[in-house]
Order: C-alpha cells, then structure tokens, then sequence
C-alpha cells in the first residue's frame, strides 16, 4: 500500500487507505463497537471497553475529513453507534463511565466530532441527544488523573457549550487552574508530574489547547490569545524533535501512537496558528508521515498494529489495545480546514532547525544536530507507574536513527536492552540501569544525572556531545564488588559488521556507524546481541559494549561512544579526549569543549 502526503486529496486518500481496513470490523449487531479492540492481547480494561475504544479513536480522522466530504456510509455507522452506545437500555451499551475510567478518554474525540460536525447533533431525536448528553455529562462527577485527562472534561463541556446544553463552568475553571499550575515557561508543560515532559505536552495538552482556540475564540478571550502564545514558543523548541528525513526522537511512553507525533503542527493549521511558516509546519508533517508509512506498522489486511517501528508488544504499556494506536489519527485534525487555507497554498519546506546543538531546558533535553540524525540527552525526567519507564525515560541519549531499546528480562545482559546506558550487576546477573535520578543539570555543554542503583552505590554520569559523538564520565562509589557494562548505539544484527582498532569497536550497518572506545577503567569490548524485539526500531539489535570489575571504593570511568548516521560520514573523524586530573577536553577538529569533571 503507497500512502502520500504531498496535497490535502493526498491525505484524504491516505485516511480512507487505513479505514478501509476496518470495514469488516463493524458488526451490524453491536453498533458502537469495532472489534479490532478485541484483539488478541490484553489490557487493563475490559474487551467491551478496547471495542468502544477502537470505535471511537477513529473520529480523530473521520471528525475532521467529515467538515469538507460528506460520507454517508461513514455519518451512518457513527450515528448507529452513538444512539445504541450511549442508550443505556440497550445491550450495546457502552457502560456508565466510573471515576479514573479509559471511556473517559474516549469522550474527547466524541466531543471533538461533534464540535466539528454540530450538523450530526441534529440528526439525532431529541431521546438520542439526551442519552449521548447523558454519557459525555458523567466526566462532571467523575475523578480523574490531574494531567491531561483535565482536558478531556474541558472539552466535553465546551461541546456542550455550543450544542446549547447544561455545561459546567465550574468543572472547567477548576479544571484550567490545575492546567495553569503545570506550565513551566517557554510554551512547555509537565503533564501532571514535574518530571514529565514527553509526547503528551504536544499531542495531548497543546492538541486540546488549540481546539479550544478554535471553538472559544469569542468566548474566552484572554485565554486563547494565551494557549496561541505558548503554542508558538512551545513550536520553537519541539521542531527540534524531529530530523531532516521525518523522523522524531523516540522517547517516553505511548509511542504506538506514532504519527500522532505530528498532531501538534496539525492543530496549529486547524486554529490557524502559523507558530512557524506554513510551508515549515507542511514539511515537518510531509516528512514525519511519509516517514512512519515506510515502515512495517501495517498488518498485511491494513490495520495498524500494536508496536514502534513494527508488530511489538514487549515495548507496549498496559493501556495499549488493539484499538489504540487510531489515536495517531489526531494528525488528520488538518483535514478541517479546506484547500484555500494558507497552509495548503504553501511550499513544503526542508528542515530549517539545523543548529548543531539545542537546548530545550524545561524539556530537560540538551539535542545534537547533524544533517541525517538527531539526538536527545536527557536527565531529570520519570514518569514511574508505567512499563519500561527507565528505557523510555532514563536512557543516556535517545536517536532518531538507532532507537533504543526495552527489556525483555535482567537476569542476564543480552535480555536487558542495554543500549545506551550503563548497566551495573553484583555477579553478572540481575543488572540495574538509571531509573531515577537524584539530582541533575542539562546545560549546552553537558547533562549531569546523580543516581543510586542501590542504597550503598552512588554513581555521578556526565554526558558531554559533540557532532554525534559524546564522552560518558561515570564515578562510581560503592560499597560492593560490582560488573559494570557500558552500552553504546543499536543496530539491526542482519547487516551489522563488527572490527577493532587500536580505538575500541566499531560497528558498520545500513543505518549507520556504532562506536565504542574505552578511555578510562574499561577492560574489554563486544558486540553484544540483544533478544528480538527489544529495540524499537529494529526487530533484531546488537550494540556495542564493553565491561569491567570493580571493588567496593572510589572509580573513574570514561568511554567515548559514537552514533554516525548513514550520510553524515563527515562526522565520523574521532574525537580526542584529554583527561587532566578533573580536566577533561574534547577536541574534533575546530571543535573544542573543556568540562570540569
């Protein structure tokens, strides 16, 4: 299947593409329901909650295409649902949303179709427009978790509002004021937690934020003149997540939603909000969606699959069912606004961002440039009740060419994912990696994270970048025997060729260089191969490792490691690393950094 992206009929095809697939998932006898959600894997809600979700997560697409093309075979299966999902008398009922519940959710793209689409609203009875009235109102008595869910109440009474029913406006200046207390400046956000500032600050708190501008713009004045100038500050720095070929930083949790990475430059459009030129924003989207239609996302019938880069439920978290990934529909929000917009009349434009390095302080993130790559150093950030948080939060560096990499297990190294970290164990079993960090500074020289893997064991890690290379300074302060393994970049096993030299180890694939030079206390070097389906991007990965003993005390250990990207062979000339006493420069041609240790 060929998905374009090039022209608004482009998208419009490329959606009908991916529903398309769905068809035989709608049951006449259960209404409301898609039965994708019932999938074959598990949740931490029920079958019947997975099945609304997968019927409602497609109105992030069909929501926005309905506003400019009618679809009467669409409008029919949504009407049909709504009148027996929302009827509690009917067998098809969705249930009673009950207080932190996943239907909660899915109220927000319900209410983002109606707020689309207020011509749906008069095509029900009045019986109808109670009941649908009657399930989105239960979020006014409901509990929720004081992150981004507080939007999807703000929504919900927003439709109200402009359907001309009860709302509350109480819930929602409760509701904004929590949202108030999360910003931090510079257009960011945390969401919910201090320190967590991933994916959900672009596609869920902005992406609301923005069609509340478009809905409220003569009601609320003040506030959407704000959400519109954070939402431009906030372009200037997110832009940097992403790189010339369309790929973006993978990084912290929900990543099955994928392209939803893109919904934030799609709901500037539709709030007509140009935080960059429109033909910057048009490119970014081009390039990022292009990009995830390459690669293996699709089952052979069309269905989106559970999963990054392909089919992977070891990286997933609990609330990801078959039906979720639709939430990356979100990204068709531009479909609402027709071709005459300004951002459909525009030239799709090449990255513009290319600044070598960039630092996003209330992100936490120091990012490193080169034409084919970008790369994330990271520190400060956790968000602790999902799974595999430390990978996807706590790694050293995260690429937008090499991924990273989940565990499959800790009992021995090559299960761990280790890629990208430094990996500490008392017999070479049951290792332990960086989850949270005690204290930290991300400045545009080098990120400092301060962590204890135990009680008795202190490590200090400094991360110094330069042009896709970086120098890692562990010091060690233990009061045990320890097996210490540093992990370098990933790449995909099937085309991977390894050798040494006098430096360390190099590793030579398709997608790029991985290399790895011990400098201080390392003893030996591998490649170490990793259980499929660990790394995000590649279904088979090895890394570059290397390891050594250390007595309960004091330790020093530096490694210079390397991610070239394919393309950027200019980069791979080695960095010379000069430690004296707590001195430690870094010199690669007229580049030049001197950090004391």
């Amino acid at each position: 299947m060929v998905y374009a992206f090039k022209t608004r009929q482009d998208y419009i095809e490329s959606l009908y593409k991916m529903i398309k697939p769905l068809e035989s998932y709608y049951n006449q006898d259960t209404p409301g329901k898609l039965l994708i959600g019932q999938g074959t894997s598990g949740t931490v809600y029920s079958q019947s909650t997975r099945e609304v979700e997968g019927f409602l997560r497609i109105l992030w697409g069909v929501g926005p295409l309905l506003v400019q093309n009618k679809d009467e075979k669409l409008i029919e299966i949504i009407l049909s649902g709504l009148k027996e999902g929302t009827n509690p008398s009917n067998e098809n009922y969705w249930g009673t949303p009950q207080n932190y519940d996943q239907l909660i959710v899915e109220m927000a793209s319900l209410s983002t179709l109606l707020l689309l689409n207020p011509s749906l609203w008069e095509l029900l009875t009045s019986k109808e427009q109670d009941n649908v009235f009657n399930w989105l109102n239960t979020v006014n008595n409901r509990k929720t978790p004081k992150n981004n869910w507080l939007f999807f109440r703000i929504l919900v009474n927003v439709c109200f509002k402009k359907l001309g029913r009860k709302y509350s406006q109480e819930m929602m200046d409760q509701d904004f004021k929590l949202i108030e207390e999360f910003y931090i400046g510079n257009g960011w956000y945390y969401d919910g937690r201090e320190t967590q500032m991933d994916y959900y600050i672009s596609f869920a708190i902005h992406y609301y934020s923005l069609i509340y501008c478009k809905f409220m713009e003569d009601d609320d004045i003040e506030r959407v003149l704000l959400f519109k100038k954070r939402a431009k500050e906030f372009a200037k720095s997110f832009q940097y997540w992403f790189d010339a070929n369309g790929e973006a930083i993978p990084f912290g949790r929900s990543l099955t939603y994928r392209f939803a990475q893109s919904a934030f430059w799609s709901a500037l459009v539709f709030a007509d909000v140009e935080a960059l030129p429109w033909g910057e924003i048009r490119g970014i989207i081009e390039r990022n969606m292009t990009r995830w239609c390459e690669h293996d996302i699709f089952l052979r019938d069309g269905r989106l699959t559970i999963g990054y880069h392909y089919e992977n439920l070891v990286m997933a978290e609990g609330y990801n069912g078959a039906g979720s990934p639709y939430w990356a529909f979100k990204t068709f929000l531009l479909l609402a606004v027709d071709e005459k917009h300004p951002f459909w009349e525009s030239e799709s434009l090449s990255k513009k961002s290319t600044e070598k390095t960039y630092l996003i302080p209330e992100a936490r993130m120091l990012m490193q440039n080169s034409p084919n790559q970008v790369q994330a150093f990271v520190s400060g950030q956790l968000e602790p009740n999902q799974a595999h948080i430390e990978a996807k939060y706590s790694k050293l560096v995260y690429s937008t060419v090499f991924g990273f990499s989940v565990s499959k297990g800790n009992l021995f190294y090559s299960q761990g994912g280790f890629d990208n970290c430094l990996a500490l164990s008392e017999d070479d079993s049951y290792y332990r990696t960086k989850f949270k960090t005690e204290s930290f500074d991300v400045t545009e020289d080098y990120v400092r994270s301060v962590w204890k893997p135990w009680k008795d064991v202190c490590v200090t890690t400094i991360v110094i970048p330069m042009n896709g290379w970086h120098v890692r300074v562990h010091d060690i302060e233990t009061r045990r025997s320890l097996i210490v393994r540093e992990g370098g970049f990933s790449t995909p096993v099937s085309d991977t060729t390894c050798f040494e030299n006098d430096h360390g180890l190099i590793c030579e694939s398709s997608i790029g260089t991985s290399l790895l030079t011990p400098i201080i206390g390392f003893e030996e070097v591998e490649y170490t191969v990793n259980e499929p389906n660990t790394n995000l991007f590649f279904k088979h990965s090895g890394h570059p490792s290397s390891k050594t003993k250390l007595k309960a005390g004091k330790h020093r250990l530096i490694s210079l490691v390397g991610g070239i990207a394919s393309g950027d062979e200019q980069w791979l000339t080695q960095p010379t690393v000069v430690v004296d006493g707590n001195i430690l420069t870094l010199v690669q041609g007229e580049s030049r950094k001197q950090i004391k240790l």
